[in-house]
């Protein structure tokens, strides 16, 4: 899976189609991401402990990362990932329009 936590990603296809946002985490086994913003559900939360009000929270839920494309920094258009091997032998995802490191 090309995308990592931290990534600035929009969304291709869906209800939420055209968002942008930050992932939150990422399931590389699952093939799911978490975007800040993007899938949000309601869930209505029980009070715990004696003290503590019930409430209405919104919890973003996982959508499957081939729903979603990074948005490269540099030039902000969404881009598919390369990957390059450095002259130090690090490996950098880099971006298919401009070159820039992701």
């Amino acid at each position: 899976m090309n995308i990592k936590k931290n990534d600035k990603v929009i969304v291709l296809s869906g209800r939420d189609k055209g968002k942008t946002g930050e992932v939150l985490s990422a399931d590389p086994k699952g093939g799911k991401v978490v975007v800040q913003g993007v899938s949000v559900a309601t869930k209505h939360q029980k009070a715990r402990k004696q003290g503590q009000e019930s409430a209405i929270i919104k919890v973003e839920t996982p959508i499957y990362a081939c729903k979603v494309m990074v948005v490269c920094p540099k030039c902000n258009k969404p881009t598919r990932v390369a990957h390059k091997v450095g002259a130090d032998g690090k490996k950098a995802r880099v971006c298919k329009h401009c070159g820039a490191e992701l």
